[in-house]
């Protein structure tokens, strides 16, 4: 028997890695590999999501580390990775390859593609959760529809797991030893194998404030909130002025972490319902892939947004005059993280107090965050607008404002990434906040009035049941 253990990049480790273990579990050669995929690693469109992929490049580095010291090596191979896997599974006389599963409508297209091409010449694609708890479509209502509204969600989650036998299994160790790479792959890898991808090669500058990428890392991470951050989470967490979250959401984006490792390791009732609304994001965008494009509800669908250049670019650059919308701005595009607090003000003023189309600023905050996730940063800007699956009612607008006030009472987080603030170089606000939330509620009340008495039937939602009018959260929470 002969496997290929696909690492995929939302799987960069070696504890806790369910096709890894089940590539050892089942005897024989183990062929450790990664495909430097452009739809990735294009230098274009690397250079354009720069955050993510430093923290990619250096944790796929550490891997390969991790591999070898345990007595194999990361094969590494060039190409799309929908033709790379059947050829080089044939070339190298696979009897299958086993990989994590991915939510992404693009990667499950991909994985279909690779699961027809390997099952023509006889072989065959193993999927294997890791990226949620339960794996999706595994919750479902009476009706048997997805969840619409996360605390059903949880509760169905909380039944489901406190069954005799259903309990969320504790992470596995790291394997001590690997299987030496078998001596035909690494003559090949000789000739058709390619280097690991670095930030040179990509054109990348490296950025220092960037969290430390890889394995070791998270865990140490994962340490430190439990030893000194965890006792004041429920309030640290909306703070923006301190380090109150576990800033673990990069590390269980790209896998350096396991979500059953951050599960058991903080029995926190808070910290653990932040992990299952990153649960309910991955299973949303199972259940209703067409999110990533469209609104949610599909009353918003056509929502009449401003193409309004000159704001769009005062919020990108953090010159809107609002101080905490700038600080969010610039931290954002210096170190790739935003306090959550901060994401949603800033969510909050683009789409409400500006009238743009939340998707320019999901694209931009995708494109900047280091911990960019597609479920999770679709979920909390639909939730911002007021247009997703358990979304805050659209009528809340926050005030940047009274929010700076409470969050960061005594400004050292603005003044931090506004050091002209209080001077004639800071600018005046490009909206009054007053003016500005009466002409989105206007315009969406307008707009909602229209489309309920309007003849046509609205849009079909073809990706499950509507929201619910249970009860509503007041806020977002926090990435975990």
């Amino acid at each position: 028997m002969r496997t290929i253990v696909w690492f995929r990049g939302k799987d960069l480790r070696v504890a806790d890695h369910a096709p890894l273990r089940a590539a050892l579990a089942g005897g024989g050669e183990v062929v450790p590999l990664f495909v430097v995929d452009p739809y990735f690693f294009a230098p274009e469109r690397a250079r354009a999501i720069a955050h993510r992929m430093q923290f990619l490049v250096d944790s796929l580095g550490e891997l390969a580390e991790a591999i070898a010291a345990r007595g194999s090596r990361l094969a590494v191979v060039a190409g799309r990775s929908v033709e790379v896997v059947p050829e080089v599974a044939e070339r190298w006389r696979a009897d299958r390859v086993v990989a994590q599963r991915w939510c992404e409508p693009f990667a499950r297209e991909r994985d279909r593609r690779v699961t027809e091409a390997l099952a023509g010449a006889g072989r065959r694609l193993e999927l294997l959760d890791g990226e949620t708890l339960l794996p999706p479509a595994t919750l479902r209502t009476k009706a048997g529809t997805p969840f619409a509204v996360f605390t059903q969600f949880a509760r169905a989650f909380e039944r489901a797991t406190s069954q005799a036998g259903a309990a969320i299994a504790p992470p596995h160790a790291a394997p001590r030893a690997l299987p030496a790479l078998p001596r035909d792959v690494a003559a090949d890898l000789r000739t058709r194998g390619a280097p690991l991808p670095t930030l040179a090669s990509l054109g990348i500058a490296r950025e220092p404030r960037l969290v430390p990428a890889g394995e070791a890392a998270a865990h140490a991470r994962l340490r430190r909130f439990r030893r000194s951050r965890v006792a004041a989470y429920e309030t640290a967490r909306d703070r923006m002025d301190v380090d109150g979250t576990s800033r673990l959401s990069q590390d269980l984006h790209f896998g350096t972490l396991s979500i059953r490792a951050a599960w058991h390791a903080v029995a926190d009732a808070k910290f653990r319902s932040e992990l299952l609304w990153r649960e309910f994001a991955h299973h949303t965008l199972w259940d209703r892939p067409a999110v990533l494009a469209e609104p949610f509800n599909a009353k918003w669908h056509g929502f009449p947004y401003r193409r309004d250049d000159r704001g769009w670019q005062a919020w990108v650059a953090g010159t809107t005059g609002y101080p905490v919308v700038d600080a969010a701005a610039r931290q954002l595009l210096a170190e790739g993280f935003v306090p959550n607090r901060a994401r949603m003000i800033a969510a909050s003023f683009l789409t409400k107090h500006l009238l743009i189309d939340y998707r320019r600023g999901e694209a931009h905050y995708l494109a900047q965050l280091t911990d960019g996730d597609w479920a999770n940063n679709n979920l909390g800007w639909q939730w911002s607008a007021g247009c997703g699956c358990d979304a805050q009612p659209y009528f809340r607008v926050f005030n940047p404002t009274t929010q700076g006030e409470r969050f960061d009472p005594d400004g050292a987080w603005v003044r931090r990434w506004i050091p002209e603030l209080g001077t004639d170089a800071y600018p005046a606000p490009i909206v009054d906040h007053a003016a500005a939330r009466e002409r989105f509620l206007a315009t969406a009340r307008d707009y909602l009035r229209r489309r309920s008495r309007s003849s046509e039937p609205a849009a079909p939602d073809t990706r499950g049941s509507a929201p619910s009018r249970g009860r509503r959260r007041t806020a977002r929470p926090a990435p975990p």
